[in-house]
């Protein structure tokens, strides 16, 4: 009995632990990883996490920058890629990593106490991901208009201050990305606390340009392309730094020759980047009327010709 009991115990040992992501065995073997350790950096550390891809560059990351994974530094981060036209699992510090990496060159002089602006009052409607998938959501919330922290590092012998200000609305991450204005759910819960987050990592990349880096409460819920999309109440997105042009919004009427030169222009800017989803948004947030069916018309036509000349 005892020997079957033993032979059993063995032939469960040697049986691979299942996890939640599948990984390759010689992955893991290359990465210094046993199943074991995949099943908590899976189930335990990055439960959120949709692909072995995002934990594997977790995991990648923390070994280059000489971090324990385990202590879980660093976030995976979903983003939208326009390029693609999906979503791709980014990797970032939190900000206590961005804090610790500033610590440890010997030069953090400690920090203030966070400073906020007055508080606004604003309803957020929109489409938002939800855990019953994509709905028509509104919302109210109360949050502070800005923060601001100072950080001090030693420069010379001197304590020298560092201060950067943050926007609540420039700032906050959203529930269906860049093309909703409904905050996501940690934006709901902890309107201050997260903007706090945000003005640390601030004053530190401004104290610590060399080491400190953008962190995940920055990130989540943005869009990977160089392009953000600034929401208030009364303004509407701007495109891609791609294909952004200076003039106020064009009012419906005559497509005359001047229009069809603008649209040319923004045409050729978005073929020369292959930023053919920045200037649709552009088009829509900039024309009306016969412009924008025009405009769109002429941006479908490039971007298929563009298509068939890449394949």
């Amino acid at each position: 009995m005892a020997t079957r009991a033993k032979t059993t115990a063995l032939k469960a040992a040697e049986t691979p632990t299942e996890t939640r992501l599948a990984i390759p065995e010689n992955t893991l073997t290359e990465l210094g990883l046993d199943r074991n350790t995949w099943k908590v950096l899976t189930e335990s550390i990055f439960p959120s996490a949709k692909t072995a891809e995002g934990i594997l560059l977790a995991v990648r990351y923390c070994q280059a920058r000489g971090l324990d994974v385990l202590k879980r530094p660093v976030h995976v981060v979903p983003m939208w890629s326009r390029a693609l036209g999906r979503e791709v699992e980014t990797v970032w510090p939190g900000i206590n990593e961005v804090q610790v990496t500033a610590a440890r060159t010997g030069q953090y002089a400690g920090i203030d106490p966070a400073r906020f602006g007055p508080d606004v009052t604003r309803s957020f409607a929109g489409r938002a991901r939800t855990e019953d998938g994509w709905k028509e959501v509104q919302v109210e919330l109360t949050y502070p208009e800005w923060a601001e922290v100072t950080v001090y590092r030693m420069v010379n012998g001197v304590r020298c201050p560092f201060t950067e200000t943050v926007f609540w609305e420039e700032t906050y991450s959203r529930a269906g990305g860049a093309s909703s204005e409904v905050p996501n759910a940690m934006w709901l819960r902890r309107p201050r606390g997260q903007l706090l987050k945000c003005a640390k990592a601030a004053s530190l990349r401004a104290a610590f340009p060399e080491e400190a880096s953008y962190t995940a409460e920055e990130m989540a819920g943005k869009v990977i392309e160089p392009e953000e999309l600034v929401v208030s109440p009364d303004a509407t997105p701007l495109a891609a730094e791609a294909v952004t042009e200076e003039p106020k919004p064009q009012a419906a009427g005559e497509v005359d020759a001047s229009f069809r030169t603008k649209v040319a222009k923004l045409i050729a800017r978005a073929a020369q980047s292959g930023a053919w989803g920045p200037a649709d948004d552009y088009v829509r947030a900039r024309f009306t009327g016969e412009q924008l069916t025009y405009a769109l018309a002429e941006l479908e036509r490039a971007a298929e010709a563009s298509l068939k000349a890449a394949a």
